[in-house]
This record gives C-alpha cells, structure tokens and sequence, in this order.
C-alpha cells in the first residue's frame, strides 16, 4: 500500500480528527505503518479506516465528476491553509486547483441578510476581485451568495467551501452557482461524497473558509452565528480581520458591531480591505523530524521529536501530569508542556493516547480539553 493511499484513508477515517492522525503518523513514522498500529493503539475506541478499495472508488467518482482529492502532503495544497491548526488531511477540489493558493479574502455573514447587506457584500467582492484577489465563501444563502455572485460578475475567481459532499450543494437552490463557480474558480469539501450538510459539519467548513484566506471580512452577524465562528477562527489562525458597521437598530449587525468594538477594522470599501492586508498567509509550520531528543533540547526544539516514542516511563509520568493539568477547560498544548517537567515528546504521545481513547477534544488554536463523560 502505498503512502498516499494510505494517508487518504486515514483522511477518511472516522473517529479521529486531523490532528490525531498527524500526531499518530509522526509517531510512527507513516501513514501505512499508523494503520497497522491504530488497532493497538485505540484500545477499544470506535474507529473506523476504509479500505482501500473505497478509496479508490472515490477517487474515481470524483474523477467522473471532473474533480478530484487532494491531500495536504500534495503541491497544490494551499499554503495559507496548511499553516492552520487542524486543516484537513485531504480536501475533495472541483475546478483549478491552483486557485487555492492565490491571495484571497474571505467574506461572510448573514444567511437573511439585509438587502443592504447584500449589496454591499457584491460590490466588495467585485471590486477585490478586480484587484485580483480572489473571493473566499461558504455558497450559504445571503452575505454568501452575494460575495461569490459579485466575483464571477466582475471575471474574477471565488473559492467556495461547502460543508457536505461535493455532489450534495447546499443549500439546494445554490447548486448551480456552485457549478458555475466550479468552471472557473474552485469549489472545496473536506467531507466525502455522499455526505449531506448538517449542523456539525458548518463550523469544519467555516475553519476551510478562514484558513484560505489572508483576511476575514464579517459583512453583517448577529451575536450568536455561524459568520463570528469564521471570525474567531481566522484570529487564532493569524490573519486580519475586518468588518462592516451596521445599524445599531438591527440585531444581524450586533455581532459584527462587536467585532469592531473588539479592534476588528472598519470596512466602507475594497479601499480598506486591500490597505490593511498582508502580502501572505503566516508560515506553514516546518515538517515533523524523526531524530534523537536531546536532554538539554529548549522548547522549540524538543517539539520536532513529536515522532520519536517515548520511554514507557516517561510517557507513564506524562500521563499523570495531564491527569492533573487537563480539565474541560480549554489550554493551549503550549502552556501544558511549560508546566510539565517530561519531554515534548513524552507529552505528545500521552496527548494521543488520550485522543485514541476518545478521552480528548482538540480546538483551534492548538487547544486541548478534556472531554464530557
């Protein structure tokens, strides 16, 4: 089995998220090799691998539909994305692929969007595009559409990412925009063929939307929706955040009202967009390197022994000190390995023993908690 193949099935494994499967194949030095050892390391969970014929399968379905998968190891993949916490291992891409790595500015807000709201969703995103950036959004009904509608108008490219399958748009009356944005710009799904949208995957397709691009602008948000998640997501991956005032009268603006409240910048125009954007996306993190821990290694450096196993001993004290330190209140991995004296690679591997028995919910921004039992 080859290490591609492999990777894409553990890309579609279920039970375990990226982050999981990233530390699993460090830790034992492959993808094909942490297939062979996940039904050891599991320890009863629920974790199911497909085979390689179904993966197989997809890759021809997709092919068929003019599409195709691509895994986060692959050229093509974006680099803005892959400098995210918890980017997906393999993204199912209609359309160029080579637009996913283009600068792009994501916008979103409202599904009952204000007409308001709307048109000015459509003349931010004609005017970015005609500044040749490309428009990132989530094809949802409102602030949505009107940002992929005002790109394709002015010739230019938008990005849309879709919480369900490929071949399942959503909403259904989107599907022919999601055609017309595949034929010359590129539609993005983390979930597998057949997967229709639902409510949990909305917030794994909103990290998608703000991981591609270089900044956030939140057109128009209630306090409790979908759009602040995006915001909040594109903050913990680095990027720039922006959004447009709205009337203090209409509770859709209260949310994005309170991210200017926050320090987020104001947006009248593609002016203040293109003004405060950076030239690119933060570095992707360097690749994972299987070598010697060194006893006196600093931090940083004893983090690139992720891939080497422990010592029993070490990985039994690590365990005990994460007993103590985890709670259901999120900490950053960062503050647990300052505050336990075992090597970065002691911890990592207690943190994946914990995840593989379920026990374990990673967050955005490199957080941990336990989870409720």
């Amino acid at each position: 089995m080859s290490e591609r193949l492999a990777r894409l099935r553990l890309a579609r494994a279920e039970g375990l998220g990226p982050g999981a499967i990233r530390a699993l194949i460090a830790r034992e030095g492959g993808a094909a090799a942490a297939i062979e050892a996940l039904p050891r390391l599991a320890r009863g969970r629920a974790v199911s691998i497909p085979s390689e014929e179904e993966v197989r399968r997809e890759e021809e379905r997709l092919a068929a539909m003019g599409a195709a998968l691509l895994l986060d190891t692959d050229a093509l993949y974006p680099e803005a994305l892959a400098a995210t916490h918890d980017a997906p291992l393999a993204l199912a891409v209609a359309g160029e692929p080579g637009h996913l790595s283009r600068r792009a500015v994501a916008i979103v807000g409202a599904r009952n969007a204000s007409a308001g709201a709307r048109i000015i969703a459509e003349r931010l995103a004609r005017d970015l595009a005609d500044a040749g950036l490309a428009v990132v959004s989530g094809l949802a009904r409102g602030v949505d559409t009107a940002a992929h509608e005002g790109a394709l108008a002015e010739g230019g490219v938008t990005i849309a990412a879709v919480a369900g399958g490929l071949d399942k748009p959503y909403p259904p009356q989107n599907a022919a925009l999601q055609a017309r944005i595949a034929e010359g710009g590129v539609v993005v799904a983390e979930a597998p063929l057949g997967t229709a949208a639902m409510a949990k995957l909305f917030p794994r397709r909103n990290r998608i939307v703000a991981g591609l691009a270089l900044g956030t602008i939140v057109v128009e948000a209630a306090l409790k929706s979908g759009s602040l998640i995006t915001a909040r997501m594109a903050l913990e991956a680095g990027r720039e955040l922006f959004a447009v005032p709205g009337s203090p009268l209409d509770p859709r603006a209260r949310g994005s009202n309170d991210l200017l409240r926050q320090g987020a910048t104001l947006v009248e125009t593609a002016e203040d967009v293109l003004a405060a954007l950076p030239a690119s996306a933060p570095s992707a993190p360097p690749p994972r390197r299987a070598r010697e821990a060194e006893p006196h290694a600093d931090t940083e450096e004893a983090e690139d022994d992720e891939a080497v196993p422990a010592a029993d001993d070490e990985a039994s004290e690590a365990r005990r000190h994460l007993q103590t330190l985890l709670s259901h209140t999120p900490v950053s991995v960062d503050e647990v390995l300052r505050r336990t004296p075992c090597s970065a690679a002691a911890v990592h591997a207690a943190l994946l023993d914990l995840d593989l028995e379920g026990r374990l919910d990673r967050l955005p921004g490199n957080r941990v908690a336990l989870k409720e039992r």
